[in-house]
């Protein structure tokens, strides 16, 4: 007689929201499981990051936050903990934020977070208790395929799969442009149970499995987590801003500039100019110059460098190679073409506005998400 295959131990990451408290419920149900015959053992996780003051809860993980995921894990009847990553968030993300603004850069620090910290930290912690992996309620999907059924060049010996990253099905929550960053060594041990639903039917689906969970007062946040009010307000507080003139690109001098990491590329308020409207199209540090101009035009580029480069695959593709590319989370998929002569280098068909330093560029075939870099 054949013995019963054990239980798959999943970690699942909730947050008090509808999309992880969704995550945890498919699982726990038995609605979504990678090995379809096998049974799953829940456990719900709950992350604390760093906040500003005790005051000033991280958007992510308020004590309310908290309250919810903990009433949803009792609905469940799952095991239910709380990992306090706070040290941590602070030096890998927090500190890299404050770093990458001082340099002059508009970095993207939930890209990071999903690297170092929920696949990264969580994925650590997860497999030490005795998980197999990890689930979170990000709208992307996972696909494997035998490496046997493929052609895969200098593939490593010990590797029986290959695990491609896919956007969700709900174009408008599809959450993939921000895990470009992740290996196969982490999509081998992530389910995303939400990915091939849509926002409406996730709902419905927590209404379905009574999940305490007040859908009309939910609000999703779009703000970076661990800012109380607004990003300048933020780095004022934790970074010494240093004045400097306004330029245009003739090196008129036309006002000042109350610190170049107050401004972004493309950036039309705030700079406080009169006859305007100006646009703010270069930083230069090492005269701390404000470059701005009032054509519009002028923020268009074609080709920009890229650093950073991360393929899914683990491996190079053949370049010069085709892609659709976007440079912001709400930025339409661009054709472009990827090629490197020392450095990387990604060119659009036609030129893209505000392209920004430190912001992330992912590239894209169809429905497959196959690569990112940061933009140099």
């Amino acid at each position: 007689m054949l013995k019963p295959k054990r239980k798959i131990k999943v970690v699942c990451a909730m947050s008090g929201g509808v999309d992880s408290s969704v995550s945890a419920a498919l699982l726990k149900r038995g609605g979504f499981c990678p090995e379809r015959s096998r049974r799953v053992d829940v456990t719900g996780v709950f992350m604390k990051f760093w906040s500003e003051s005790s005051g000033n809860s991280n958007r992510c993980c308020s004590s309310e936050a908290e309250r919810r995921a903990r009433a949803v894990a009792r609905k469940l009847g799952i095991r239910f903990y709380v990992f306090n990553f706070e040290k941590e968030f602070k030096k890998r993300i927090v500190d890299y934020f404050l770093k990458e603004y001082k340099s002059g850069l508009t970095p993207n620090p939930c890209v990071v977070c999903n690297k170092e910290i929920k696949f990264g930290l969580l994925l650590e912690k997860a497999l030490a208790i005795g998980a197999d992996c990890i689930a979170t309620g990000h709208y992307a999907r996972i696909l494997k395929l035998k490496t046997k059924n493929l052609k895969v060049k200098n593939s490593a010996k010990n590797s029986k799969n290959i695990y491609k990253l896919f956007k969700g099905k709900d174009s408008e929550k599809d959450q993939s442009y921000f895990l470009w960053r992740l290996n196969q060594k982490q999509l081998s041990r992530v389910i995303f149970p939400v990915g091939d639903y849509k926002k409406s039917e996730v709902k419905k689906l927590a209404e379905k499995f009574g999940l305490p969970i007040s859908l009309d007062n939910y609000k999703e946040s779009q703000e970076i987590c661990f800012v109380p009010k607004d990003v300048n307000t933020f780095l004022k507080k934790h970074l010494k801003t240093k004045a400097g003139k306004i330029v245009d690109s003739n090196g008129e001098v036309l006002g000042n500039h109350q610190g170049l990491a107050l401004y972004t590329i493309g950036q039309r308020k705030g700079i406080n100019l009169p006859a305007g409207p100006y646009y703010v199209a270069e930083k230069n540090l090492k005269k701390n110059l404000l470059i701005v101009t009032k054509n519009e035009k002028d923020l268009y580029k074609k080709e920009i460098l890229l650093k950073e480069i991360n393929w899914i695959s683990g491996k190079e593709p053949k370049l010069l190679l085709r892609v659709e590319a976007k440079i912001r989370y709400r930025h339409n998929p661009e054709p472009a073409i990827i090629k490197k002569y020392k450095k990387y280098s990604l060119i659009f068909d036609s030129p893209q506005k505000a392209i920004t330093p430190g912001q992330s560029a992912v590239f894209y075939r169809r429905e497959e998400l196959i690569g990112g870099g940061t933009i140099a």
